[in-house]
């Protein structure tokens, strides 16, 4: 992997939550590349480990920790096995989150007769305890683990936060209100956490991904034979730079929001979408 630039963060012990995941894989293996100490939590034991091997036998310092980051005292759990490995967390990435299909509608607009139509999945069908799973996992998959590991980050130097929004949180995105709702409250809590923090050493900022192409998006974005589906060509069409981003152009804000250099940047969210946000459409 091509580290953009090298920014310090020898010894440091990051905790990346959803580290084992597309996007969370790329930060894990470059910052444990730069030096840092890395603990990858997620729920895919395999995935996890297999992260975690890459990076040991490259010659860096991984350790996988299978955790669930609604249960608070799996975290709790974690924290002491991470403080006893590595040492305290310095830097936290909440990566965790996701969509679920029952929050989701099938079309962007409703259309009176298929308020009855047992096909379609309109506003009124979505299921609210799978909007309330929703909720819980990115924005309590998000309080907990800062609950958990802060405690130990207060007082350092340079301790940093990065929490995961999304594009949605600037613009609702059609067919995904419980998603863009979810990723718009990460938002604000950035804000709120960065204030609350301030005194203690600790800055909070966010990373607001446009649109990469992972696992769990894949099924939407592509049909079986490999081409775009008609919604990854509409998010394209109103992509300035006309593609989706690849995991790696992530890294250069994050390497700056972690590092010294940006000592004076707190309660930011930083748009990664290739234009997206700044085209009206027309």
């Amino acid at each position: 992997m091509t580290v953009p630039f090298k920014v310090d963060v020898k010894d440091k012990v990051v905790v990346i939550t959803g580290g084992s995941g597309i996007l969370g894989s790329v930060m894990s293996k470059t910052l444990a590349e730069l030096g840092a100490k890395v603990a990858i939590l997620a729920l895919d034991e395999n995935a996890n480990e297999k992260v975690v091997s890459e990076i040991n036998r490259a010659g860096g310092h991984a350790a996988g920790f299978i955790v669930d980051v609604l249960n608070r005292e799996a975290l709790e759990k974690a924290r002491a096995e991470i403080t006893k490995t590595f040492g305290t967390c310095d830097i936290l990435i909440n990566g965790a989150g996701g969509n679920h299909p029952k929050a989701t509608t099938t079309d962007e607009k409703l259309k009176v007769e298929n308020i009855t139509n047992e096909l379609e999945q309109t506003f009124f069908d979505l299921d609210p305890s799978s909007v309330e799973w929703l909720f819980k996992l990115n924005f309590i998959g998000t309080l907990l683990p800062t609950q958990v590991f802060a405690q130990d980050m207060a007082g350092k130097t340079n301790a940093s936060i990065i929490n995961i929004s999304s594009m949605n949180a600037f613009r609702p995105l059609t067919k995904i209100p419980a998603y863009s709702g979810a990723k718009a409250a990460i938002s604000n809590f950035t804000q709120w956490l960065s204030t609350y923090f301030a005194e203690v050493g600790i800055r909070v900022n966010a990373i607001a991904p446009g649109f990469f192409l992972t696992a769990q998006n894949e099924a939407l974005l592509k049909n079986e034979d490999g081409s775009y589906t008609k919604r990854a060509e509409k998010i394209l069409s109103q992509t300035p730079q006309g593609r989706f981003g690849e995991p790696e152009e992530l890294l250069g804000t994050l390497l700056w929001l972690v590092d010294q250099s940006s000592s004076f940047v707190n309660g930011i969210v930083v748009p990664i979408d290739g234009g997206f946000s700044a085209y009206s459409g027309v």
